[in-house]
Order: C-alpha cells, then sequence, then structure tokens
C-alpha cells in the first residue's frame, strides 16, 4: 500500500515557460554576439561558455521542474521517488521573509546531511538545509510548509 500524500508541489506552467524561455533567450543572444560581431578571441570564447550555460540551464530547469514534491507523513520526496529528508530528521521549517529560501518557497532543516543536490527551479540541498521553492506557486508551498509544520509538532 502507498503512502498518503499530503501535499504537493509542482512548477507553475507560466513560470517554468517565462523562465526557461528566458534563459534560451539569454543563450542565443550570446552566441548570437560571439558570432555577429566577434571580439577579440578570449572574449569570444567567453560568450561561447556564457551561452552554452545559458542553454545547459535551460535544459536543466525545464528537465527538473518536470518533477513534483510530495509530502508524506513519513518522508518529503520528489515524485519520482527522490527522498528529500524524513520527516523525523527535520527539525525546523523557516518561512520569515528574512529566511535564506527560495523564491514562493520556505527553508527546512534537518539534522542529517545527506549531500549537495539542485533541482533548478524547484528545490535545492546545502548541507542540513534544504530551500523548496522557486517557479513554484506560492499558496502550494505555504500549504506544503504549514502541513510540514503541523507534523513536526505532533512528532514532538
Amino acid at each position: 500500500m502507498q503512502e498518503e500524500i499530503l501535499a504537493t508541489i509542482r512548477a507553475s506552467s507560466a513560470r517554468r515557460w517565462m523562465g526557461v524561455g528566458m534563459l534560451v533567450a539569454v543563450g542565443v543572444l550570446v552566441l548570437y554576439v560571439a558570432l555577429a560581431a566577434p571580439p577579440e578571441p578570449e572574449w569570444q570564447v567567453f560568450l561561447f561558455v556564457v551561452g552554452a550555460a545559458a542553454l545547459w540551464l535551460a535544459r536543466s530547469v525545464w528537465n527538473a521542474t518536470c518533477d513534483s514534491i510530495e509530502l508524506t507523513r513519513t518522508e518529503l520526496r520528489t515524485g519520482s521517488g527522490r527522498l528529500l529528508a524524513e520527516v523525523a530528521d527535520i527539525t525546523n521549517v523557516e518561512r520569515g521573509v528574512f529566511a535564506f529560501k527560495p523564491s514562493n518557497g520556505f527553508l527546512v532543516t534537518t539534522r542529517s546531511k545527506p549531500g549537495n543536490a539542485w533541482a533548478p527551479g524547484l528545490w535545492w540541498r546545502v548541507g542540513r538545509r534544504i530551500g523548496i521553492g522557486g517557479m513554484t506557486a506560492a499558496a502550494e508551498t505555504k500549504f506544503m510548509s504549514e502541513m510540514l509544520s503541523a507534523l513536526l509538532a505532533e512528532v514532538e
């Protein structure tokens, strides 16, 4: 039997298209400048690297935002099944204005350090902190953070 999903966060379709579109536009424009009006060779190489990096990031954001984040009673995971954190391992949920969190998101602090990871536009993990949000709807992330806070209050 599969565990009941209490809350789900998905990337907003409009933000997803807008963000990826802007990254593609930047990449194409920088590559165009590198080819149409070539500066000195070292600057041209720099422009090629920046253009390629923007296109790579656009692809990464597109692929990452296909996924979702799910909250169950025992874990916080992606829709594809990647475990972000066990609820029992979470110590704190920060949603404040001054918290170092993604746009429209929240910050989770855990006891363990499972390693750094990043799904651009959806979540990131550095050390004990997990930032959830980015291209997500504010209402969905607020609901998930409140559900997670309630689960933490139950555990204590």
